[in-house]
């Protein structure tokens, strides 16, 4: 199979995916602040390295501020779709948090002297999340902010063109 063959089978499909999230958003009967507020939470959780939390944090964090919960439920699934460069993301996460904690670049990673225990060890498990952690906040809080705006962009345009199209299909013609 060529690439080019390859292309044409996943494009498609993610390009429906996209349009059927991007309508599921704007159907929402929700204000445009809620449902933007909602998917920058999502966005927010998305870069956590908190893998099995996720969408509860998001969903429940989006029940605190008072936001759309559904938006917050599918923004974080959105990071599935760049899911490829998730190892790349922690990892810069991981350096930019061990720099702010530590003040010093980070140690050179010996796989080899490590044993299966050492990897499931508490300190061991801490010593890795808490930097990512906070790495993840260098990335996370300029995304959600970014996507809080570009998406109260879109609901406003998408419902203000809604109302334009309902108002020139009631008008009758002279």
């Amino acid at each position: 199979m060529t690439e080019a063959q390859v292309e044409k089978r996943w494009w498609p499909r993610l390009k429906a995916w996209w349009m059927a999230h991007h309508h599921r958003l704007m159907a929402i009967e929700d204000s445009p602040h809620a449902i933007a507020l909602g998917m920058a939470i999502g966005v927010f959780f998305g870069f956590t390295p908190l893998w099995s939390l996720k969408t509860l944090l998001s969903i429940g964090v989006a029940w605190l501020f008072n936001s759309n919960k559904i938006a917050a439920a599918i923004s974080v699934t959105l990071h599935d779709v760049i899911l490829p460069f998730m190892p790349e993301i922690y990892w810069w996460e991981y350096k930019l948090g061990y720099y702010t904690l530590n003040h010093t670049k980070t140690p050179k990673v010996q796989f080899a002297h490590m044993a299966m225990h050492d990897y499931l060890h508490w300190k061991r498990f801490v010593s890795v999340i808490w930097p990512t952690l906070i790495g993840s906040l260098f990335l996370a809080l300029p995304c959600a902010v970014v996507f809080y705006f570009i998406v109260r962009a879109l609901v406003v345009r998408t419902r203000a063109r809604r109302a334009a199209a309902a108002q020139a299909a009631s008008i009758p013609p002279s």
